[in-house]
């Protein structure tokens, strides 16, 4: 497995994180939206999903769409930003500490 797919892994349940915490989202629209950014497949956002609604950083409700089906959409619960701010502020301490590694003798 290449790095760069071990960094998506563990960096996807922020990305998730942040564009539910900015409004709600269904999986398919997570999935093109993070896609913009990261390239993923779909097949690797629905477990991230089932893990954070397990956990109770998000919750899901049903609503019907103008263009078929029903569809499941995930909304941030307040343990979820708590969560997502110290995801955050992990991962910022952990870019700051690598680039100090990457600059050093």
């Amino acid at each position: 497995m290449r790095a760069s797919s071990q960094f998506k892994k563990g960096a996807l349940e922020m990305c998730v994180l942040h564009f539910i915490q900015k409004e709600d989202r269904y999986g398919y629209e997570l999935t093109q939206r993070v896609n913009q950014f990261i390239p993923i497949t779909e097949g690797a956002l629905y477990p991230v999903l089932r893990r954070l609604v397990k956990e109770s950083y998000c919750d899901i409700y049903t609503k019907e769409s103008p263009d078929g089906p029903s569809r499941k959409y995930y909304k941030m619960t307040d343990k979820g930003i708590e969560y997502l701010e110290t995801l955050e502020r992990d991962w910022d301490e952990f870019v700051e500490q690598v680039s100090k590694l990457r600059e050093a003798d």
